[in-house]
């Protein structure tokens, strides 16, 4: 097996172990020691893969694709039309989720209050992502934040409505109603 193939699968360990004793204990009562030994490696291990324990739960691997995804639309478009197909395009592209991990770490993220800074921080990079891709092909800055900004809040509302949800509605739905809703208002 190659040391890729290695740390990926280290990584998924240490991200399902913690995820089963967020559910189990609560966040705040969780230490990365016992994420860590549920995962059969060391705190510095687990450290090595997530710079701390809010990353277990929030990293995103789909900012890169969505900002390039947002800076290969059509420049003549507006830049709140270039995020919501930029996203659109990026969601057709990526390998989905797995929408149960997804949606138990969303549900985590929503009940614990002390994640609210972290989860503010998370979106705001991938804004700032976004925004930066709509600069790069010209567009003002202040106009790309307001647009990026947007379509974040409508997303991250879809994606927290969905995740408390008791409905076998995919991820998917809840990402293109946030998408229809900035571009064509509640139907």
């Amino acid at each position: 097996m190659g040391e890729s193939a290695k740390r990926a699968r280290t990584r998924q360990r240490l991200a399902e172990a913690a995820l089963a004793l967020f559910e189990t204990q609560g966040y705040e009562e969780t230490t990365t020691a016992q994420i860590a030994a549920a995962a059969g490696v060391s705190e510095m291990t687990l450290f090595r893969h997530f710079r701390s324990k809010d990353r277990l739960l929030l990293d995103d691997p789909y900012d890169p694709a969505i900002a390039a995804a947002v800076a290969a639309t059509p420049l003549h478009l507006p830049a709140l039309e270039r995020v919501t197909a930029g996203v659109r395009a990026a969601w057709r592209d990526v390998p989905e989720p797995a929408e149960a991990a997804v949606r138990r770490r969303m549900r985590i993220a929503a009940r614990t209050p002390g994640l609210a800074g972290h989860v503010r921080a998370n979106t705001r990079a991938t804004e700032d992502a976004i925004a930066q891709a709509l600069v790069g092909t010209g567009e003002d800055p202040t106009v790309a934040q307001i647009a990026a900004a947007a379509a974040l809040a409508a997303l991250m509302e879809a994606l927290s409505t969905w995740a408390q949800e008791e409905s076998d509605a995919p991820l998917s739905h809840a990402i293109l109603l946030a998408l229809r809703v900035i571009e064509k208002g509640a139907d």
